[in-house]
């Protein structure tokens, strides 16, 4: 297809837009101000899936979403998509708004009603391609939340997922953390090319120990920049960390925007506690999501993860909880 072509079809688009009333005319209303691009040539980022990602910095303007129980100013409760009221919109208002598919999970094996609070996990380093097959195959028949994998298993689960409403977390920077902050920029964003949904990067656990505190900052804040738009999870690996320490990655995590903190790799020595989630949770407040990881193996270690705190759960045992079943083994 030649330039003059697509041309003709982006114009064709254009007025039928506008015939239907969704393009208004003589640009942007005075309450939007249209967004400035930023001087140069537009950055962008190509993922090893071939997508092409515009620079953080190019985004449209879009009016702050109103908070639980509040009406925006512009839809006033009718579901224009950034309102409390659209949590609960139905299939034919998701459609109105301009939804051309839904991915509803809908699970077809009985299980509690933790399910979609739990990562299903499988992050061993000699995971197969049966067993990320089983492993998805699992968090469709259950409706978890996600499945967490390595990043070579990314584009595969992606493909697995699609249409289900399960979403493909991978790992960045992992399990040591220690890898620089381009490094896992390019890694997250390679994983979201190829078709992830949400990030769990690990901290530089070295630099935090060691007091600089700015490099641990610029290193996730580096990943956030990278993942806008995806839900961005900060593994601070706690079995290695004092609580002063701890209380300090998560400031950071908060400041620079992500939306959990989590507590472990699994490959660290320790798990997940009370205590820690506790903490964790006292710190970053309601706001903010905290995941608890490592030693979760059975139902009874996941409600007293959540009583203290936590909102998500990662796990490998994941069939055996939501099914009310003796521990499990594993991550």
């Amino acid at each position: 297809m030649n330039e003059q072509d697509l041309r003709k079809i982006v114009e064709e688009v254009v007025r039928a837009l506008a015939a239907k009333g969704y393009l208004k005319s003589g640009g942007p209303a005075p309450s939007e101000p249209s967004p400035k691009r930023p001087a140069g040539p537009a950055l962008t980022t190509v993922g090893s899936a071939g997508k092409t990602f515009c620079s953080p910095e190019w985004t449209p303007h879009r009016p702050a979403a109103a908070k639980a129980g509040e009406e925006c100013a512009e839809c006033q409760g009718n579901a224009c998509g950034r309102c409390a009221s659209f949590a609960g919109a139905t299939a034919t208002t998701l459609k109105a708004l301009g939804a051309d598919r839904i991915a509803v999970c809908q699970p077809t094996a009985h299980a509690s009603s933790v399910a979609r609070m739990v990562d299903h996990t499988l992050l061993k380093p000699n995971a197969t391609q049966d067993e990320v097959a089983k492993l998805c195959e699992e968090a469709r028949k259950f409706c978890f939340a996600s499945v967490c994998v390595n990043p070579s298993y990314v584009a595969y689960s992606a493909q697995l997922l699609r249409g289900s409403g399960v979403k493909v977390c991978t790992v960045i920077g992992f399990p040591l953390g220690s890898t620089t902050s381009t490094v896992k920029g390019v890694e997250a964003r390679d994983a979201i090319a190829n078709g992830a949904d949400e990030i769990d990067m690990v901290i530089n656990v070295g630099a935090l120990k060691s007091g600089n505190d700015a490099v641990v900052y610029e290193d996730i804040k580096a990943v956030r920049e990278a993942t806008r738009g995806r839900v961005l999870k900060v593994i601070l690996e706690t079995a290695l960390l004092s609580d002063e320490e701890k209380v300090r990655a998560c400031v950071m995590s908060k400041k620079a925007g992500a939306d959990f903190v989590k507590t472990s790799t699994g490959f660290g020595g320790g798990g997940a506690t009370v205590e820690d989630i506790q903490l964790m949770r006292h710190v970053v407040g309601p706001d903010m999501g905290v995941k608890a990881s490592g030693g979760v193996r059975s139902r009874e270690d996941l409600e007293r993860m959540v009583a203290a705190g936590a909102s998500r759960v990662g796990t490998s045992s994941s069939v055996s909880i939501v099914l009310g079943k003796g521990g499990g083994t594993g991550y």
